[in-house]
């Protein structure tokens, strides 16, 4: 990690690392998070730093609680700054359409990290969209170095209009890396009051429709500064006109010839005179843009309003997709309109099919032996598999074939109930402990409460592995100065009334094999908990025994029932089909010795 508390000079920096510095560099005082990739990075380095900084930092349950600590922080006149991935932004959605209508005292950035192409999402939603929806301010940097900077400003404009102000990103911006020029640090203001003002801050129906009033005000405010900022301006000369933002700007600036360009990076509300005026005495503008036509839209109807009569090429016209990420081949969709130079040379075609490679569990990963009992203990029935977003989404993978229906965090668990009502196959939930806190206790609640006749499995590796290994409720915090205890899984499950609640060692295989059996003969809800640390978390803690599986291939009968039921990429079926293990990536967690009919595999230190 860079020295982000460094006072000046230049640094390489990761665009999350850039955000991190700008929030230094703009006296942030409150910060707080789910993690999500592509923001991940952030949260990371602020639980290292938040100390030495001065800021206050958290992992909340979800991101409607990260929203909800931050906006009070605001309200009381701190500078916070809450940030979450894209599907995160609609968990917290119910507060900000509100807040909107309150506003904030201090500035308030509510960074949504968008993820074109779903790299690591289940969707590619474009959360520009929220910014019309809520009236709210939207800014989006290009670069890492726009991302640093451009949060001073943002937290100007937000503090200009009282309102919170949408920054949005994307994965490209999030996860590029470039040289960035520091600025000085300022001290931050970690403690604030709140001035109660009840017609802003509560809005029961009577003060919200005051309030919805001011915020409409506030938003015409808003194009007044989105038409004066610094952030859209005209670069380059010709009478084909280009409109672009975000990672897509850079696409344009450096392989689109012979053409001026807007570039706007205050986003909603858009400066539509400024957008006239640049359209006036073109013979074309085309507007560049990953994901939904947001910008291209708009400018269709500045068009029509101000009776403009320049043809506009983009998404709706064919030229360029509204699937997926751009990246400079994408803009030889416009190479009819304007000059496009060649992002690099053509490879020659392979004659070699290169096997793919898709995302596995880790050898020796305790989901393994979780899914592996569970298939077992299954058998021949008609079950559906609602799986949920982490590691253990890979379970849809043969040999496991664990999941059949995901949708959200938490909503495994929902859906569980509903296939148990409306169909006669048992429906078992699986989900992480991290997605428990998040949103796994209301369905649970909702399960024991509707007698729905669920398996709710909660695959317990103590951390939250999928995003990086943050913390928990489950794991407990112990950085920044807070040091709070674990929240106990099982006592929570039984707290709230479930009567079958049993907690296995995944790497024990036949007694997960047993106590899924009869989870699933149970009448109601049964609630398994699977827990057993993830290795790679206590490889980086250094408290990752060594040890290794070792087969004896003279007692090996080549039954394969440890490929079979663990499937573990350490194990190895050789060209003659005998077994062994791979030195290099076994750590002898000894599930496949656990069910070695034979005893043939041993554990070895």
């Amino acid at each position: 990690m860079s020295n982000l508390l460094a006072e000046g000079g230049k640094q390489l920096l990761l665009g999350n690392e850039a955000i991190v510095r700008g929030l230094l560099e703009s006296g942030t005082g409150f910060a707080s998070t789910y993690p999500g990739t592509p923001s991940s990075e952030i949260g990371n380095i602020l639980e290292k730093i938040s100390s030495d900084a001065g800021l206050y930092f958290e992992f909340s349950t979800n991101e409607k609680v990260a929203f909800e600590v931050s906006a009070a922080a605001a309200s009381a006149g701190v500078r916070s700054f809450t940030f979450m991935k894209h599907v995160g932004l609609n968990v917290a959605a119910d507060p900000m359409m509100t807040l909107a209508y309150s506003g904030v005292r201090g500035g308030m950035l509510i960074l949504s990290a968008d993820d074109p192409s779903a790299h690591s999402s289940q969707n590619e939603q474009d959360n520009r969209y929220y910014s019309t929806l809520a009236l709210l301010p939207m800014m989006e940097p290009s670069t890492p170095q726009e991302a640093k900077d451009m949060v001073s400003e943002a937290y100007r404009v937000s503090e200009e209009l009282t309102l919170p102000l949408i920054y949005r990103t994307t994965t490209r911006v999030n996860h590029a890396r470039g040289v960035v020029n520091l600025s000085d640090r300022v001290p931050p203001v970690a403690k604030g009051h709140f001035d109660k003002d009840v017609v802003r801050f509560v809005n029961v129906p009577v003060n919200a429709r005051v309030n919805r009033k001011r915020l409409l005000e506030l938003y015409a405010k808003a194009a007044e500064l989105s038409e004066a900022s610094p952030l859209n301006f005209i670069e380059g000369d010709g009478d084909i006109g280009v409109i672009t933002s975000g990672v897509s700007y850079t696409y344009v600036k450096e392989f689109v010839k012979g053409v001026s360009i807007l570039k706007i990076g205050f986003t909603n509300p858009l400066p539509e005179k400024k957008i006239a005026s640049f359209i006036q005495g073109k013979k074309a503008i085309i507007v560049v843009e990953e994901l939904e036509p947001f910008m291209e839209d708009q400018v269709l109807r500045i068009c029509a309003q101000n009776h403009i009569d320049v043809p506009v090429y983009g998404k709706r016209t064919g030229h360029l997709p509204r699937a997926w990420e751009f990246s400079p081949d994408t803009l030889s969709g416009i190479r009819d309109l304007v000059q496009v130079e060649e992002f690099s040379e053509p490879l020659p075609a392979s004659t070699v099919k290169l096997p793919s490679r898709p995302p596995t569990l880790c050898a020796g990963c305790p989901h393994r032996g979780l899914f592996g009992a569970t298939k077992k203990a299954v058998g021949s029935k008609d079950v559906v598999y609602c799986s949920d977003i982490g590691c253990y989404t890979l379970g849809v993978q043969p040999p496991f074939n664990a999941a059949d229906f995901i949708i959200c965090m938490g909503g495994g668990a929902g859906a569980a109930g509903g296939f148990d009502q409306s169909t006669d196959q048992k429906a078992i939930a699986f989900m992480g402990d991290s997605t428990f806190f998040h949103s796994g206790v209301p369905p649970l609640v909702n399960a024991l409460f509707n007698n729905h006749k669920i398996v709710m499995v909660i695959l317990d590796n103590r951390t939250t592995a999928m995003t990086g290994h943050q913390p928990n409720p489950g794991t407990g915090r112990d950085f920044g100065g807070v040091t709070t205890d674990a929240i106990d899984i099982e006592q929570l499950v039984r707290g709230v009334g479930a009567k079958f609640v049993e907690t296995v060692d995944p790497y024990d295989v036949k007694r997960t094999i047993q106590v899924m059996k009869d989870a699933i003969a149970y009448d109601g809800v049964a609630v398994v908990i699977s827990k057993c640390p993830c290795p790679l978390e206590l490889k980086k803690r250094k408290m990752l025994e060594s040890k290794r599986c070792v087969v004896n291939p003279e007692g090996c009968i080549k039954c394969y029932t440890c490929l079979k039921t663990v499937a573990c990429p350490a194990i190895i079926k050789g060209a003659d089909g005998s077994v062994s293990t791979d030195p290099t990536q076994c750590i002898g967690c000894g599930m496949c010795a656990n069910v070695c009919p034979k005893k043939t595999i041993e554990v070895v230190r």
